[in-house]
């Protein structure tokens, strides 16, 4: 019981803090260009970024299949490099994962950028800073609280992904199989007392990051 329980426990854990890692640096990079600059299809490539926020995750698992199955593109550029598919793997569940995660991390990067007073960062670059020092010491600690947000919001998000992830990633016991395809497949082999067990994990897990939430907006 301890063996089945803890499993897809760690590895719900270690999927959604890689996925959080690659989330919190895409939406941090794409934030700060969307809330600063205006160019030509800048609505379009928003749009697409949010997809997966109102798409179901059955059409997130289809379209990371098409792109990443053994066919896709994706997927035939990762087989080159490293001689193996990524379907049904460990970082085929971090892909899923981190596509669910990524529009909640980029709103919130995007936001507390959009917030700084541009006449701020321009008074640095007046004073000698490059882009780089202009993030590190003035953009990102003025948007902290919105970034913190997003970072924990898209943690509880990829710690809680099922369709994408059971589509793409499969239900493989000690490699893909996370607490929220555990959950399903101890409901329908009648295991209830499992599947509570891992349901009260997750309730308790995503309690705590939104009163983190909380208490950081307060």
């Amino acid at each position: 019981m301890a063996i089945d329980f803890w499993s897809p426990v760690k590895l719900s854990l270690g999927i959604a803090v890689t996925a959080s890692l690659i989330v919190i640096l895409a939406g941090l990079f794409f934030g700060r260009i969307m809330a600063h600059q205006k160019f030509k299809g800048k609505t379009l490539i928003e749009t697409i970024f949010l997809l997966p926020l109102v798409l179901p995750p059955t059409v997130v698992g289809f379209l990371l299949i098409v792109l990443f199955g053994r066919n896709g593109p994706g997927g035939q550029l990762v087989e080159w490099l490293f001689n193996q598919p990524i379907m049904f793997t460990w970082w085929a569940a971090v892909i899923a994962s981190a596509v669910v995660a990524f529009p909640l991390m980029y709103q919130s990067a995007k936001a507390g950028f959009g917030s700084i007073d541009a006449d701020i960062e321009n008074a640095a670059r007046v004073d000698g800073a490059n882009e780089w020092d202009v993030l590190r010491k003035i953009s990102v600690p003025l948007s902290v609280r919105a970034i913190t947000s997003g970072a924990i919001l898209s943690f509880a998000r990829a710690l809680g992904e099922f369709g994408a992830t059971l589509m793409f990633a499969g239900n493989i016991p000690g490699k893909t199989q996370t607490i929220s395809t555990a959950i399903y497949i101890a409901i329908e082999s009648g295991n209830m007392d499992l599947a509570w067990m891992w349901v009260g994990s997750v309730i308790g897990i995503s309690f705590l990051m939104l009163v983190a939430v909380n208490r950081i907006k307060a």
